[in-house]
């Protein structure tokens, strides 16, 4: 196990190019995408700061790391974002054919809500 640690510890970035440390070895201040998204931030721009490596399935895994004082807090959506966004779902529920809005989302495959497209199998 050392040894596979040993082969992805590169704080300097001399082999990979940026720090690179080994699963659960990066030192704090750093963060990923995941992790920032839970305490309410985003990258807001910065370059990827560090990596992770580990062997996982299929060969090496990698995940980014970015730095924690340069994160900015998470854009919230407006009001007309929330409406626009409520129309474009009330428009994927409404059924072309009979124009009754569905409590689920139409299918593509179909075209139609279920009920008409069942009506055209009995037709």
């Amino acid at each position: 196990m050392a040894r596979v640690r040993a082969a992805f510890h590169d704080p300097d970035g001399d082999r990979y190019g940026i720090p690179t440390f080994w699963w659960r070895g990066a030192p704090a201040g750093y963060a990923t995408r995941r992790q920032l998204r839970e305490r309410g931030l985003c990258p807001g721009g910065q370059p990827v700061a560090a990596q992770v490596l580990w062997a996982g399935v299929g060969g090496t895994r990698a995940a980014y790391l970015y730095r924690l004082d340069l994160a900015r807090p998470k854009r919230t959506a407006t009001p007309a974002v929330w409406a626009a966004l409520g129309k474009a779902m009330q428009a994927r529920r409404t059924c072309p054919t009979c124009r009754l809005v569905r409590p689920y989302v139409i299918p593509r495959s179909l075209g139609e809500c279920l009920s008409c497209a069942s009506s055209e199998v009995a037709a």
